[in-house]
């Protein structure tokens, strides 16, 4: 595998650590604070690989909102939470 020295390469370019993704996962997981992250990040981020990520959470957060709605009205939300009650 290639070695890539990632000091030469302009900032909208540079990689995002193991540690950095982890930390942006947890970020973008607070409830609304989080979701208004992923907003901002997903439209201004100066660093394409930021950038990508929160799109790509922000993807994954319309797809549960979906699936979300789906259940509530099909009164399988209500079931469900009945169930754990």
């Amino acid at each position: 595998m290639a070695n890539i020295n990632t000091s030469k390469l302009p900032y909208e370019y540079t990689p995002i650590s193991m540690w950095g993704y982890f930390g942006y996962q947890i970020l973008f997981s607070i409830p609304v604070i989080g979701w208004i992250f992923i907003v901002i990040f997903a439209l201004t981020a100066q660093n394409i690989n930021l950038r990508n990520f929160a799109r790509s959470q922000f993807c994954v957060m319309i797809i549960w909102l979906f699936l979300v709605v789906i259940m509530a009205t099909s009164g399988l939300f209500v079931s469900m939470m009945q169930n754990l009650m």
